[in-house]
């Protein structure tokens, strides 16, 4: 994948000027561009549905006044990030419901093939047939998987999902999963189930979203037992998530040590802040450029051989 022109080509405006903002940042890092594992594109009816939710202040975003800042249509979203230079990124989409993912999954290729830039990404759910439209997915490209624990209202524990589990740990597909207890807990979010997947498939490639939050200190603790573990940094330090659930300073030295597993993940369009702040929020850490350029980029491009 060819590296992205720093100069740019952002046109006046307000986002033009953030997208020359996010370009110095990594500009100034001597990077190509951004990885960013943590990004939502799905049906254009299910994301206004997803909009909606966070408008209607829904239960699972924790009550919070949540306005989605960039509420645009799918070309501009990803002409957007383009501007911003990030090289790749996801479409990470989850189903709510049994029944969904196959179709989800189907629309997630096809937006791969018209997408290049966008890693080929599937969902999953605990149903009868999900290891084998899981293996479908991964026969036809898929190259990261996206699971959402609090909106599925799943144990990821589930007999149901064990032998998804064994395929996509043989495969080596990375799976980014939200099973933190933020911004609202659900029956099954925390690292107790987390624990007892890894337990079973120890060499499962799992991304921890949003370090976990706020769990924080112990899905570090997983990533520091289980040598596949990652995390990603979505919403993670940035002003509107230290307002609610702050990230313990005693555990930025552990953080640091896992620098070579933490990935850059923005939640991009569904954040009530500019992507730019994101970037900031690292940058403030005052874990160095090195950290900064593996987190930002070089880890995510080894993990997925960019």
């Amino acid at each position: 994948m060819e590296p992205v022109d720093p100069g740019g080509t952002a046109e006046p405006g307000p986002a033009g000027e953030e997208a020359a903002q996010v370009r110095r940042f990594w500009g100034r890092l001597g990077l190509p561009g951004l990885v960013d594992v943590h990004t939502h594109f799905m049906p254009e009816r299910v994301l206004r549905k997803v909009w909606a939710y966070f408008d209607a202040l829904g239960p699972r975003s924790g009550g919070l006044e949540w306005p989605i800042t960039y509420r645009n249509e799918e070309t501009e979203r990803t002409a957007l990030l383009r501007e911003f230079g990030v090289r790749a990124f996801t479409a990470m989409l989850y189903p709510h419901k049994p029944g969904m993912a196959r179709w989800l999954n189907d629309w997630a290729a096809d937006f791969a093939r018209r997408t290049p830039d966008c890693l080929h990404t599937a969902t999953l759910y605990p149903e009868p047939g999900v290891e084998t439209y899981v293996r479908e997915a991964v026969e036809a490209g898929a190259r990261v998987f996206k699971a959402h624990v609090q909106v599925g209202a799943y144990d990821p524990a589930d007999e149901l999902l064990d032998r998804t589990w064994g395929l996509l740990a043989e495969a080596g597909i990375p799976t980014v999963i939200h099973c933190g207890s933020g911004p609202a807990p659900g029956k099954h979010t925390g690292p107790e189930p987390i624990a007892r997947v890894l337990a079973r498939h120890p060499r499962l490639r799992l991304v921890v979203a949003h370090l976990g939050m706020p769990e924080y200190e112990e899905f570090l603790g997983l990533a520091e037992r289980f040598g596949e573990v990652r995390l990603d940094t979505t919403m993670a330090f940035t002003d509107f998530a230290e307002a609610m659930m702050p990230f313990p300073g005693r555990a930025l030295p552990r953080l640091a040590g896992l620098g070579d597993r933490v990935l850059l993940g923005s939640d991009f369009p569904n954040i009530p802040y500019p992507y730019v702040h994101q970037l900031h929020a690292l940058e403030r850490l005052g874990l160095g450029d090195e950290w900064l350029r593996a987190v930002c980029h070089d880890n995510a491009a080894r993990l997925f051989d960019l």
